[in-house]
C-alpha cells in the first residue's frame, strides 16, 4: 500500500510505486573526543604500547583471514588464548573483537563491490545491444557514439566480467583483502612525490594508523573500563601488556598520565555513566601531522521509543531537499501549506574529508536551530541512495556529474542529521525521493515566485518532500465534492488526464442534437436567450381577434 504519488490519489500508469514514509530510529550510541595533554616521555610510552598491540592485531587479523568461512567460536577462543600470554586477557578480547569487526566490514565491502560490477556489466550490455548513435532517454542511456567506442566497451565488458568472477570466487571462499592502516595509505608509499610527502612524514602516518589502543568497556568494573580507565577527576591510566610491564608508574602494572582529561561536550553524561560503573569504551589515537594525542569515549544509549508518524507531524514539518552545495528547506503546516519563506543552508564539499564533515555539521546546526524556532517536531528528508548510479558505465563521459554523485554525502549527512536531531528533540522522517524535484517544480515553483522572492527548483522540491511526509499529494489541486464535479458523476478527479490540452472547466452546451431529443448526459442546460429580431421578440400582452361583424 503506497501513499499518494503526487499526481492524485492512487496508482498512476507508467510511474513506479512510492514507498511509505517512515520515522528514522534515533542513534543507539554516543562518541565524544577530547585532546590529551601528554609529555614527551608519556607520548613515547603510548607509542611503544600502541606499536606492540598493533603488531599483535596485525597477526590476529592474518589468522582470521586464513580461517575464512571456517571460523567459529572455538577458533576465536584459540586466538584469544594465544594473545593473552603476550598481552592480557582484556587486551586480547579487544583485539579479537576488533579483528572480527574488520573482517566483517571487508566482507560487506566485497559484496558492495560485486553489486557495483554487476550494475556496470548490465549497463554495458544494454548499451552494446543498441544501435550505434541511438539517443538515450532520461531513464536510460542510448547506444555508444561511434563504432570505435562500441568496440572499446565490448573489451571493457570482458574485463568487468573477469573482475566480477574473481570477486564472486573470493566471496564464496570467504577471502577478504584487508590492510591495517588502509590500502590508500599503503599505496601512497610508492607515490610520495605526487602526495607531497616525505618518507618520514609518511612513516609517521603509517605507524599512527597501525597502532592499537582501544579497549571495550565492561559494566560493573571500576569506572566502566578496566583496561583504559579515566577517573571522575580526569586521571587516565592504561593497563600495560605483559612485555611492557617494566614501564609502569602506578600500581597493578598501570601507566598513568599526569594531565587531566576533560570532556567539554557531554561531560555530565559521561561523568554520570562512570559514576555508576557502566561500560564506557575508550580509544587513544595520535595525529602525526600535529603531533597531538586524542581520546575518544563511546557508550551505548537506551533505545528511545520511535514516536508515531502522526504524532511527529502534528505541528507540521520542514521539508529538506539535499543538494551538492546547500540544503533547501521550507516549513509546512499540518495541512501541507508552505509557511513563510524558504531557507537555504550552504556548505562546501571540496577539500579534505574532515573539512567536508565540518561543513555538513555547521549546515545541519543552522538547520536544526531554525527548525526549533519554527516550533515543528519533524524534519522530512529523502531516502537517497546513489550506489547503483555511481558507475561510470551509466553516465559515460559526464565526469563532472559522476564526481558530483560520488562525493555527495547521502549516508553521512543522514547519519549526522539523525544523531544531531535527537539531541534537539526533533524527529527525522525519510520519504521516497521519486519525482519530488520534477513534481515540486511543476506544481509549486511558479505559483510561489513573486517579484520579491525567486523560488528555485530545490525550494519547490522541499515542499514536495514535506507534503509526501504529511501524506498529502504533491499537486496543489484537490478533487471537488462528487455532486460538484463536471459531469456530476463523471471522470473529474484531482488529476487531469495526460492528454488534456486546456484547463478543466464547464462543458459547453450541446448544439448538435436533433430537435426534441434530450440533452446528452453532463451537458449544461439553459434557456435560450432572447432574439434580437422583431418577430421573435417576447410578448407581454395577449392578442385577441375581434368578430368580423363588428364595424365602425
Amino acid at each position: 500500500m503506497g501513499l499518494p504519488t503526487g499526481r492524485g490519489v492512487g496508482t498512476v500508469v507508467g510511474l513506479r510505486a512510492v514507498a511509505v514514509p517512515f520515522v528514522v530510529p534515533g542513534p543507539s550510541g554516543v562518541a565524544v573526543r577530547t585532546r590529551l595533554r601528554v609529555s614527551a616521555v608519556e607520548a613515547g610510552v603510548l607509542r611503544e604500547v600502541g606499536g606492540l598491540l598493533g603488531s599483535l592485531a596485525s597477526g590476529d587479523l592474518a589468522v582470521r583471514c586464513r580461517d575464512g568461512l571456517d571460523h567459529d567460536g572455538e577458533r576465536w577462543a584459540v586466538r584469544k588464548r594465544a594473545l593473552t600470554g603476550r598481552s592480557s586477557s582484556r587486551w586480547a578480547g579487544s583485539i579479537t573483537k576488533a579483528t572480527h569487526d574488520q573482517w566483517a566490514l571487508a566482507r560487506r565491502g566485497l559484496a558492495a563491490h560485486i553489486r557495483g560490477l554487476e550494475a556496470g556489466i548490465a549497463m554495458v550490455r544494454h548499451r552494446l545491444s543498441l544501435p550505434v548513435g541511438e539517443k538515450g532517454t532520461k531513464r536510460a542511456p542510448g547506444g555508444y557514439r561511434s563504432r570505435r567506442e562500441w568496440h572499446a566497451k565490448s573489451r571493457r565488458l570482458t574485463v568487468l566480467e573477469a573482475r566480477r568472477d574473481r570477486a564472486v570466487s573470493d566471496w564464496r571462499a570467504g577471502r577478504v583483502r584487508v590492510v591495517r592502516g588502509g590500502k590508500r595509505l599503503a599505496n601512497t608509499r610508492h607515490h610520495l612525490t605526487d602526495a607531497r610527502l616525505t618518507e618520514g612524514r609518511w612513516r609517521g602516518r603509517w605507524e599512527a594508523a597501525r597502532m592499537f589502543l582501544s579497549a571495550d568497556g565492561e559494566s560493573g568494573k571500576p569506572y566502566g573500563n578496566e583496561t583504559i580507565r579515566i577517573t571522575p577527576d580526569g586521571h587516565l591510566s592504561v593497563k600495560l601488556p605483559a612485555p611492557l610491564a617494566h614501564l609502569a608508574n602506578a600500581p597493578h602494572g598501570r601507566f598513568a598520565l599526569a594531565g587531566a582529561v576533560v570532556f567539554p561536550y557531554r561531560g555530565e553524561e559521561w561523568a554520570d555513566r562512570i559514576a555508576g560503573n557502566r561500560a564506557v569504551a575508550y580509544t587513544l589515537h595520535r595525529d602525526p601531522d600535529r603531533d597531538r594525542w586524542y581520546v575518544t569515549a563511546s557508550w551505548q544509549r537506551k533505545e528511545v521509543p520511535v514516536p508515531p508518524l502522526d504524532a511527529a507531524l502534528a505541528a507540521g514539518c520542514i521539508g529538506v531537499d539535499m543538494n551538492d552545495d546547500h540544503l533547501a528547506a521550507w516549513q509546512l503546516d499540518r495541512h501541507g501549506n508552505p509557511v513563510g519563506d524558504p531557507h537555504r543552508f550552504f556548505y562546501d564539499l571540496s577539500g579534505s574529508a574532515s573539512h567536508r564533515d565540518a561543513q555538513i555539521r555547521h549546515a545541519l546546526t543552522r538547520l536544526l536551530h531554525w527548525a526549533r524556532g519554527c516550533g515543528v517536531r519533524a524534519i522530512a528528508v529523502e531516502d537517497l541512495n546513489f550506489d547503483r548510479d555511481k558507475t561510470r558505465e551509466k553516465h559515460g563521459r559526464r565526469k563532472r556529474f559522476r564526481r558530483l554523485i560520488s562525493r555527495f554525502p547521502t549516508s553521512g549527512l543522514r547519519i549526522r542529521l539523525v544523531s544531531m536531531a535527537a539531541e534537539c528533540g526533533l524527529t527525522v522522517i525519510a520519504v521516497d525521493p521519486a519525482y519530488t524535484s520534477r513534481w515540486g517544480a511543476q506544481h509549486w515553483q511558479k505559483p510561489l515566485t513573486t517579484p520579491t522572492r525567486k523560488t528555485t527548483r530545490h525550494d519547490a522540491a522541499g515542499i514536495a518532500i514535506g507534503r509526501r511526509a504529511l501524506g498529502h499529494p504533491i499537486r496543489r489541486r484537490t478533487a471537488p465534492p462528487r455532486n460538484d464535479q463536471r459531469d456530476r458523476y463523471g471522470h473529474r478527479t484531482a488529476q487531469a488526464p495526460p492528454d488534456a490540452g486546456r484547463c478543466d472547466g464547464n462543458r459547453p452546451p450541446a448544439t448538435d442534437r436533433p430537435p426534441g431529443e434530450p440533452s446528452p448526459n453532463g451537458t449544461r442546460k439553459r434557456r435560450p436567450s432572447a432574439s434580437t429580431t422583431v418577430r421573435d421578440a417576447p410578448r407581454t400582452h395577449q392578442w385577441v381577434q375581434d368578430s368580423l361583424t363588428r364595424t365602425g
